[in-house]
């Protein structure tokens, strides 16, 4: 089985980038993987200690023998991560037809690249599926060892150049067939999670999410993508370290080392297990799930810097 490269995107956080590498290196497959590094360049007024940690994120990255190889992309000029990612990932997709895609803020299981890879190949010419995802929310019902949910993630994901198809991507258009097709219920997760907010918010501006745009994409698509029953990738980043990004646990996930196996998964979506997730979005109270939607729309829009 050929490997999929493996992209990482980082910026100003060293101290994050080398511990989402040292993960990324003890993971079975990371010697056998190739990894392309785009780090972003400063901001026109960047401060110099902006500027010093970018640089040390270069330090960083070359310090180790993180894979098999690395070929490292510095920015001389500030990209944000939307740009950063939507233009990373079409190149290398355009190159390997397949990629893995990871942030300077996620810690990956020793599995994770394992799944992936797998997942990747089995699922290559099945169209339905459109995402792997490695992260699963911290949920308290039981979930499958693996299983489908339409639409798409973004915290140490996957997926194939057949799938990411950018020309679909204009927030206006996705809103206004989400709501004309009467689907903002269920893209809302049983309007338990504000995502068409989020969509909606983007459009005004409020965010410049690539994320919400990839996850509307393909949940219009009728797309699915496969998620562990068990988080074998966790955030670290919301944390404090982005310029606004706020501190949250609610999506910690500890425990990263579970193998898993893909031999007996059906390709549809799991409504049940969707249903386990929508309870989970309800345990946090209102003010708790705007607050972390919040949180998690500053880390983003600081990130795009």
């Amino acid at each position: 089985m050929e490997k999929a490269p493996v992209i990482l995107f980082a910026y100003k956080r060293p101290e994050h980038t080398l511990k989402t590498l040292r993960a990324l290196q003890t993971n079975v497959y990371a010697d056998e993987s190739s990894l392309i590094v785009y780090i972003d360049g400063p901001k026109p007024d960047a401060s110099e200690t902006d500027k010093a940690l970018i640089r040390q994120v270069g330090e960083v990255v070359r310090s180790g023998k993180w894979c098999r190889d690395i070929q490292i992309i510095e920015r001389e000029t500030n990209y944000g991560l939307a740009k950063s990612v939507s233009g990373g990932v079409t190149e290398v997709l355009e190159r390997y037809g397949k990629a893995i895609i990871i942030e300077d803020d996620i810690v990956t299981g020793k599995y994770f690249l394992e799944f992936m890879n797998r997942a990747l190949e089995k699922y290559e010419h099945q169209q339905e599926v459109a995402c792997i995802s490695g992260y699963i929310y911290p949920v308290k019902g039981k979930l499958p060892e693996a299983f489908f949910i339409k639409g798409s993630d973004c915290w140490g994901w996957a997926t194939w150049s057949r799938a990411w198809d950018m020309k679909n991507w204009k927030a206006e258009d996705l809103l206004q067939k989400i709501e004309s097709r009467q689907l903002s219920a269920e893209f809302d997760f049983g309007n338990t999670y504000p995502y068409v907010q989020m969509l909606k918010d983007r459009i005004e501006g409020r965010n410049n999410s690539w994320a919400i745009l990839w996850y509307a994409a393909a949940f219009l698509n009728n797309q699915l993508c496969l998620y562990p029953g068990k988080s074998v990738a966790n955030n670290i980043g919301i944390d404090g370290s982005g310029t606004h990004s706020g501190v949250s646990d609610a999506w910690n996930n500890t425990e990263l080392d579970s193998r898993i196996n893909l031999d007996h998964v059906p390709v549809k979506e799991d409504l049940e297990a969707k249903k386990v997730i929508a309870d989970y979005f309800k345990t946090l109270n209102p003010v708790i799930r705007v607050s972390l939607l919040r949180r998690v729309l500053r880390k983003l829009k600081s990130l795009i810097r």
